[in-house]
């Protein structure tokens, strides 16, 4: 079937606009581009119209969920003000910037009941093959978006970003900027905390007045409109166009989509006295999300999904958040007068009834597992998996200041013990004697059986297994064990875009010192920072995975430079499991 472009294929914009396909901007000054492409010939979705309503695409393009053969592109038409009408739209995919090739095109419609976004899924695609796509309405056009569809068969390399953790006020989002540039990616996978709920002045946004980054709306977001306006807000910045514009994005939710700690039926930062219904926050959170994310979704609630990458990676994105997770467990409840109750707090953590995952998607991803033939398995997720115990004393401290010691106070002691233990008085050998314990219950360490039941299915497999995790917003890199000692496999942790991490709640830690405790204290962390915002790739072939932590400077000046800090892999085979070596 003959497919004509939706312009003229020599016009001097868009020739200009291939031109800078390499460089760091594939969407700026989207108001200059609608208005220099508005003299072009007009397509039947009502350009030819005098009364035609002048629309923008303010908030760029994207392309998500890519398979074999096919892809889904997104965008948003922003109607003038009081708009209340549907909005025809025309979209079309080549496999040239200059629209000369073209592989599929439609018409579409930016319905007002989805807050004008458009999602196409373009089917009928090539597998491993570069596209570009673009969308029109009446005299606007969108600026040019790069996707890419997934391989099959034998795959000699895949190589991922991995984001999670940007929320707006805290600063510019250059980690986003650096990832846009690069030209070397399959895709861009995003692990959660892609917008953040808080109320204008809330969480890490001392900077933002002064930076242009006020939340929008300035009260925490509750209600569908709320949820759309802080998505739209998010969309307006240019360094997040640019990276959907570059790659396609594979994308789940985390917990600040909705509202913090948010487990299936309520969250910690959610009070149904005063704001509503938890249910329907969490409806409304979930219509925007798949309004302005590029996601394939049948049903709302339902983000898990797989990735076939050929013979090489299947990417399995996890719901460790929303679709069944139990209430997480409180520390409050185990401190006593006399100390920490191990007793109890073993017994808790440790019920067969606790959920993270819950049975259905539990089941779904062994079957997904046995099924695959890919040299990797790779879990796309939120939190960590990996054994994060700490001595209580400390974790104390970071709960209440004053009630515990710090980390450098704690390794003083251990210092001590070894080389003058008749030093130590008897408070500093009962602070020795209180047992670690996992300094996060809202990760897989408060879902002890979950996570045994996805290490033992990978072992019993005989699978290479990578786990992606994002939400702490520190970068970490885990020797994944079973409860037996068993070596099942990996974690990569993604340090956050710009939500702050250990620097903001231990400041008297110095940063390299703090790492350097916590990898002596936790025997499976093999690598960690604390203080840096960044993102990682990972590059995946036959005989290895690597994962490179990369660094931005700063996210208060759009001057910056990006640094490449620490490369980790893990060796495919039995010889190579859950071992973390130098890449």
């Amino acid at each position: 079937m003959a497919h004509k472009p939706l312009v003229s294929t020599s016009h001097p914009f868009r020739d200009a606009a291939q031109a800078d396909a390499g460089r760091r901007r594939f969407v700026r000054q989207l108001g200059i581009a609608a208005a220099a492409l508005g003299t072009l010939p007009l397509a039947a979705c009502g350009g030819g119209d005098d009364d035609a309503p002048a629309v923008q695409f303010a908030h760029g393009i994207a392309s998500g969920d890519p398979l074999a053969d096919r892809v889904m592109l997104w965008t948003r038409v922003t109607p003038p003000a009081g708009h209340t009408s549907d909005i025809p739209v025309e979209w079309e995919l080549a496999t040239d910037s200059n629209f000369t090739s073209i592989a599929a095109q439609g018409k579409t419609t930016a319905l007002a009941s989805k807050d004008f976004t458009v999602k196409v899924d373009a089917t009928g695609l090539k597998a491993a093959t570069a596209y570009y796509y673009r969308f029109r309405a009446y005299a606007a056009h969108t600026a040019t978006g790069r996707t890419r569809t997934l391989p099959t068969g034998s795959v000699a390399q895949v190589k991922l970003a991995v984001f999670s953790c940007a929320n707006y006020p805290a600063g510019y989002f250059n980690v986003y900027a650096d990832a846009a540039r690069r030209n070397d990616l399959d895709a861009t996978v995003h692990l959660g905390d892609y917008v953040y709920e808080y109320a204008r002045g809330g969480y890490a946004s001392a900077n933002a007045g002064a930076l242009g980054r006020l939340s929008q709306p300035a009260h925490e977001i509750l209600s569908l409109a709320d949820y759309r306006q802080r998505h739209a807000q998010y969309k307006t910045d240019s360094d997040l166009q640019d990276l959907h514009a570059a790659a396609p994005m594979i994308a789940v939710w985390d917990d600040h989509e909705i509202t913090n700690d948010t487990w299936s039926n309520g969250a910690e930062n959610h009070q149904s006295a005063t704001e509503g219904s938890f249910s329907a926050r969490k409806a409304a959170a979930m219509q925007a999300y798949h309004e302005w994310m590029p996601t394939r979704n049948a049903q709302p609630e339902l983000i898990y999904r797989s990735f076939a990458f050929g013979n090489l990676v299947a990417l399995h994105m996890l719901d460790t958040r929303v679709v069944a997770r139990d209430e997480q467990l409180d520390y409050g409840q185990f401190f006593t007068a006399t100390g920490f109750d191990a007793a109890a707090f073993t017994a808790a953590v440790g019920s067969t009834s606790r959920q993270l995952l819950g049975t259905t998607q539990t089941q779904w991803l062994q079957q997904q597992m046995a099924t695959s033939s890919a040299t990797w398995q790779v879990l796309g997720q939120q939190v960590l998996m990996g054994r994060m115990n700490i001595p209580a004393p400390i974790l104390m401290e970071t709960l209440q200041p004053g009630a515990g010691v710090t980390v450098s106070q704690y390794a003083a002691l251990v210092g001590r013990a070894q080389t003058a233990p008749a030093s130590l008085t008897p408070a500093e050998q009962a602070i020795l004697a209180q047992p670690s314990i996992p300094y996060n219950l809202d990760a897989w360490d408060g879902y002890q059986v979950a996570r045994e039941t996805v290490l033992a299915t990978s072992r019993s497999l005989g699978k290479n297994l990578v786990v992606l995790s994002g939400d702490t917003h520190n970068a970490w890199a885990n020797e994944l064990r079973d409860m037996s000692g068993n070596a099942v496999g990996v974690e990569f942790a993604t340090s956050s875009v710009t939500s702050p991490g250990f620097e903001e709640y231990l400041p008297n830690e110095n940063p390299a010192t703090l790492a350097g405790a916590l990898q002596q204290l936790i025997a499976p962390l093999k690598y960690c920072d604390t203080s840096r915002r960044g993102y990682m790739v990972l590059t995946a072939t036959a005989t290895e995975c690597r994962a490179d932590w990369v660094y931005v400077s700063t996210i208060t000046s759009r001057n910056y430079t990006a640094s490449t800090d620490k490369s980790l892999k893990v060796l495919a085979g039995a010889a190579g499991t859950g071992r973390i070596v130098a890449a």
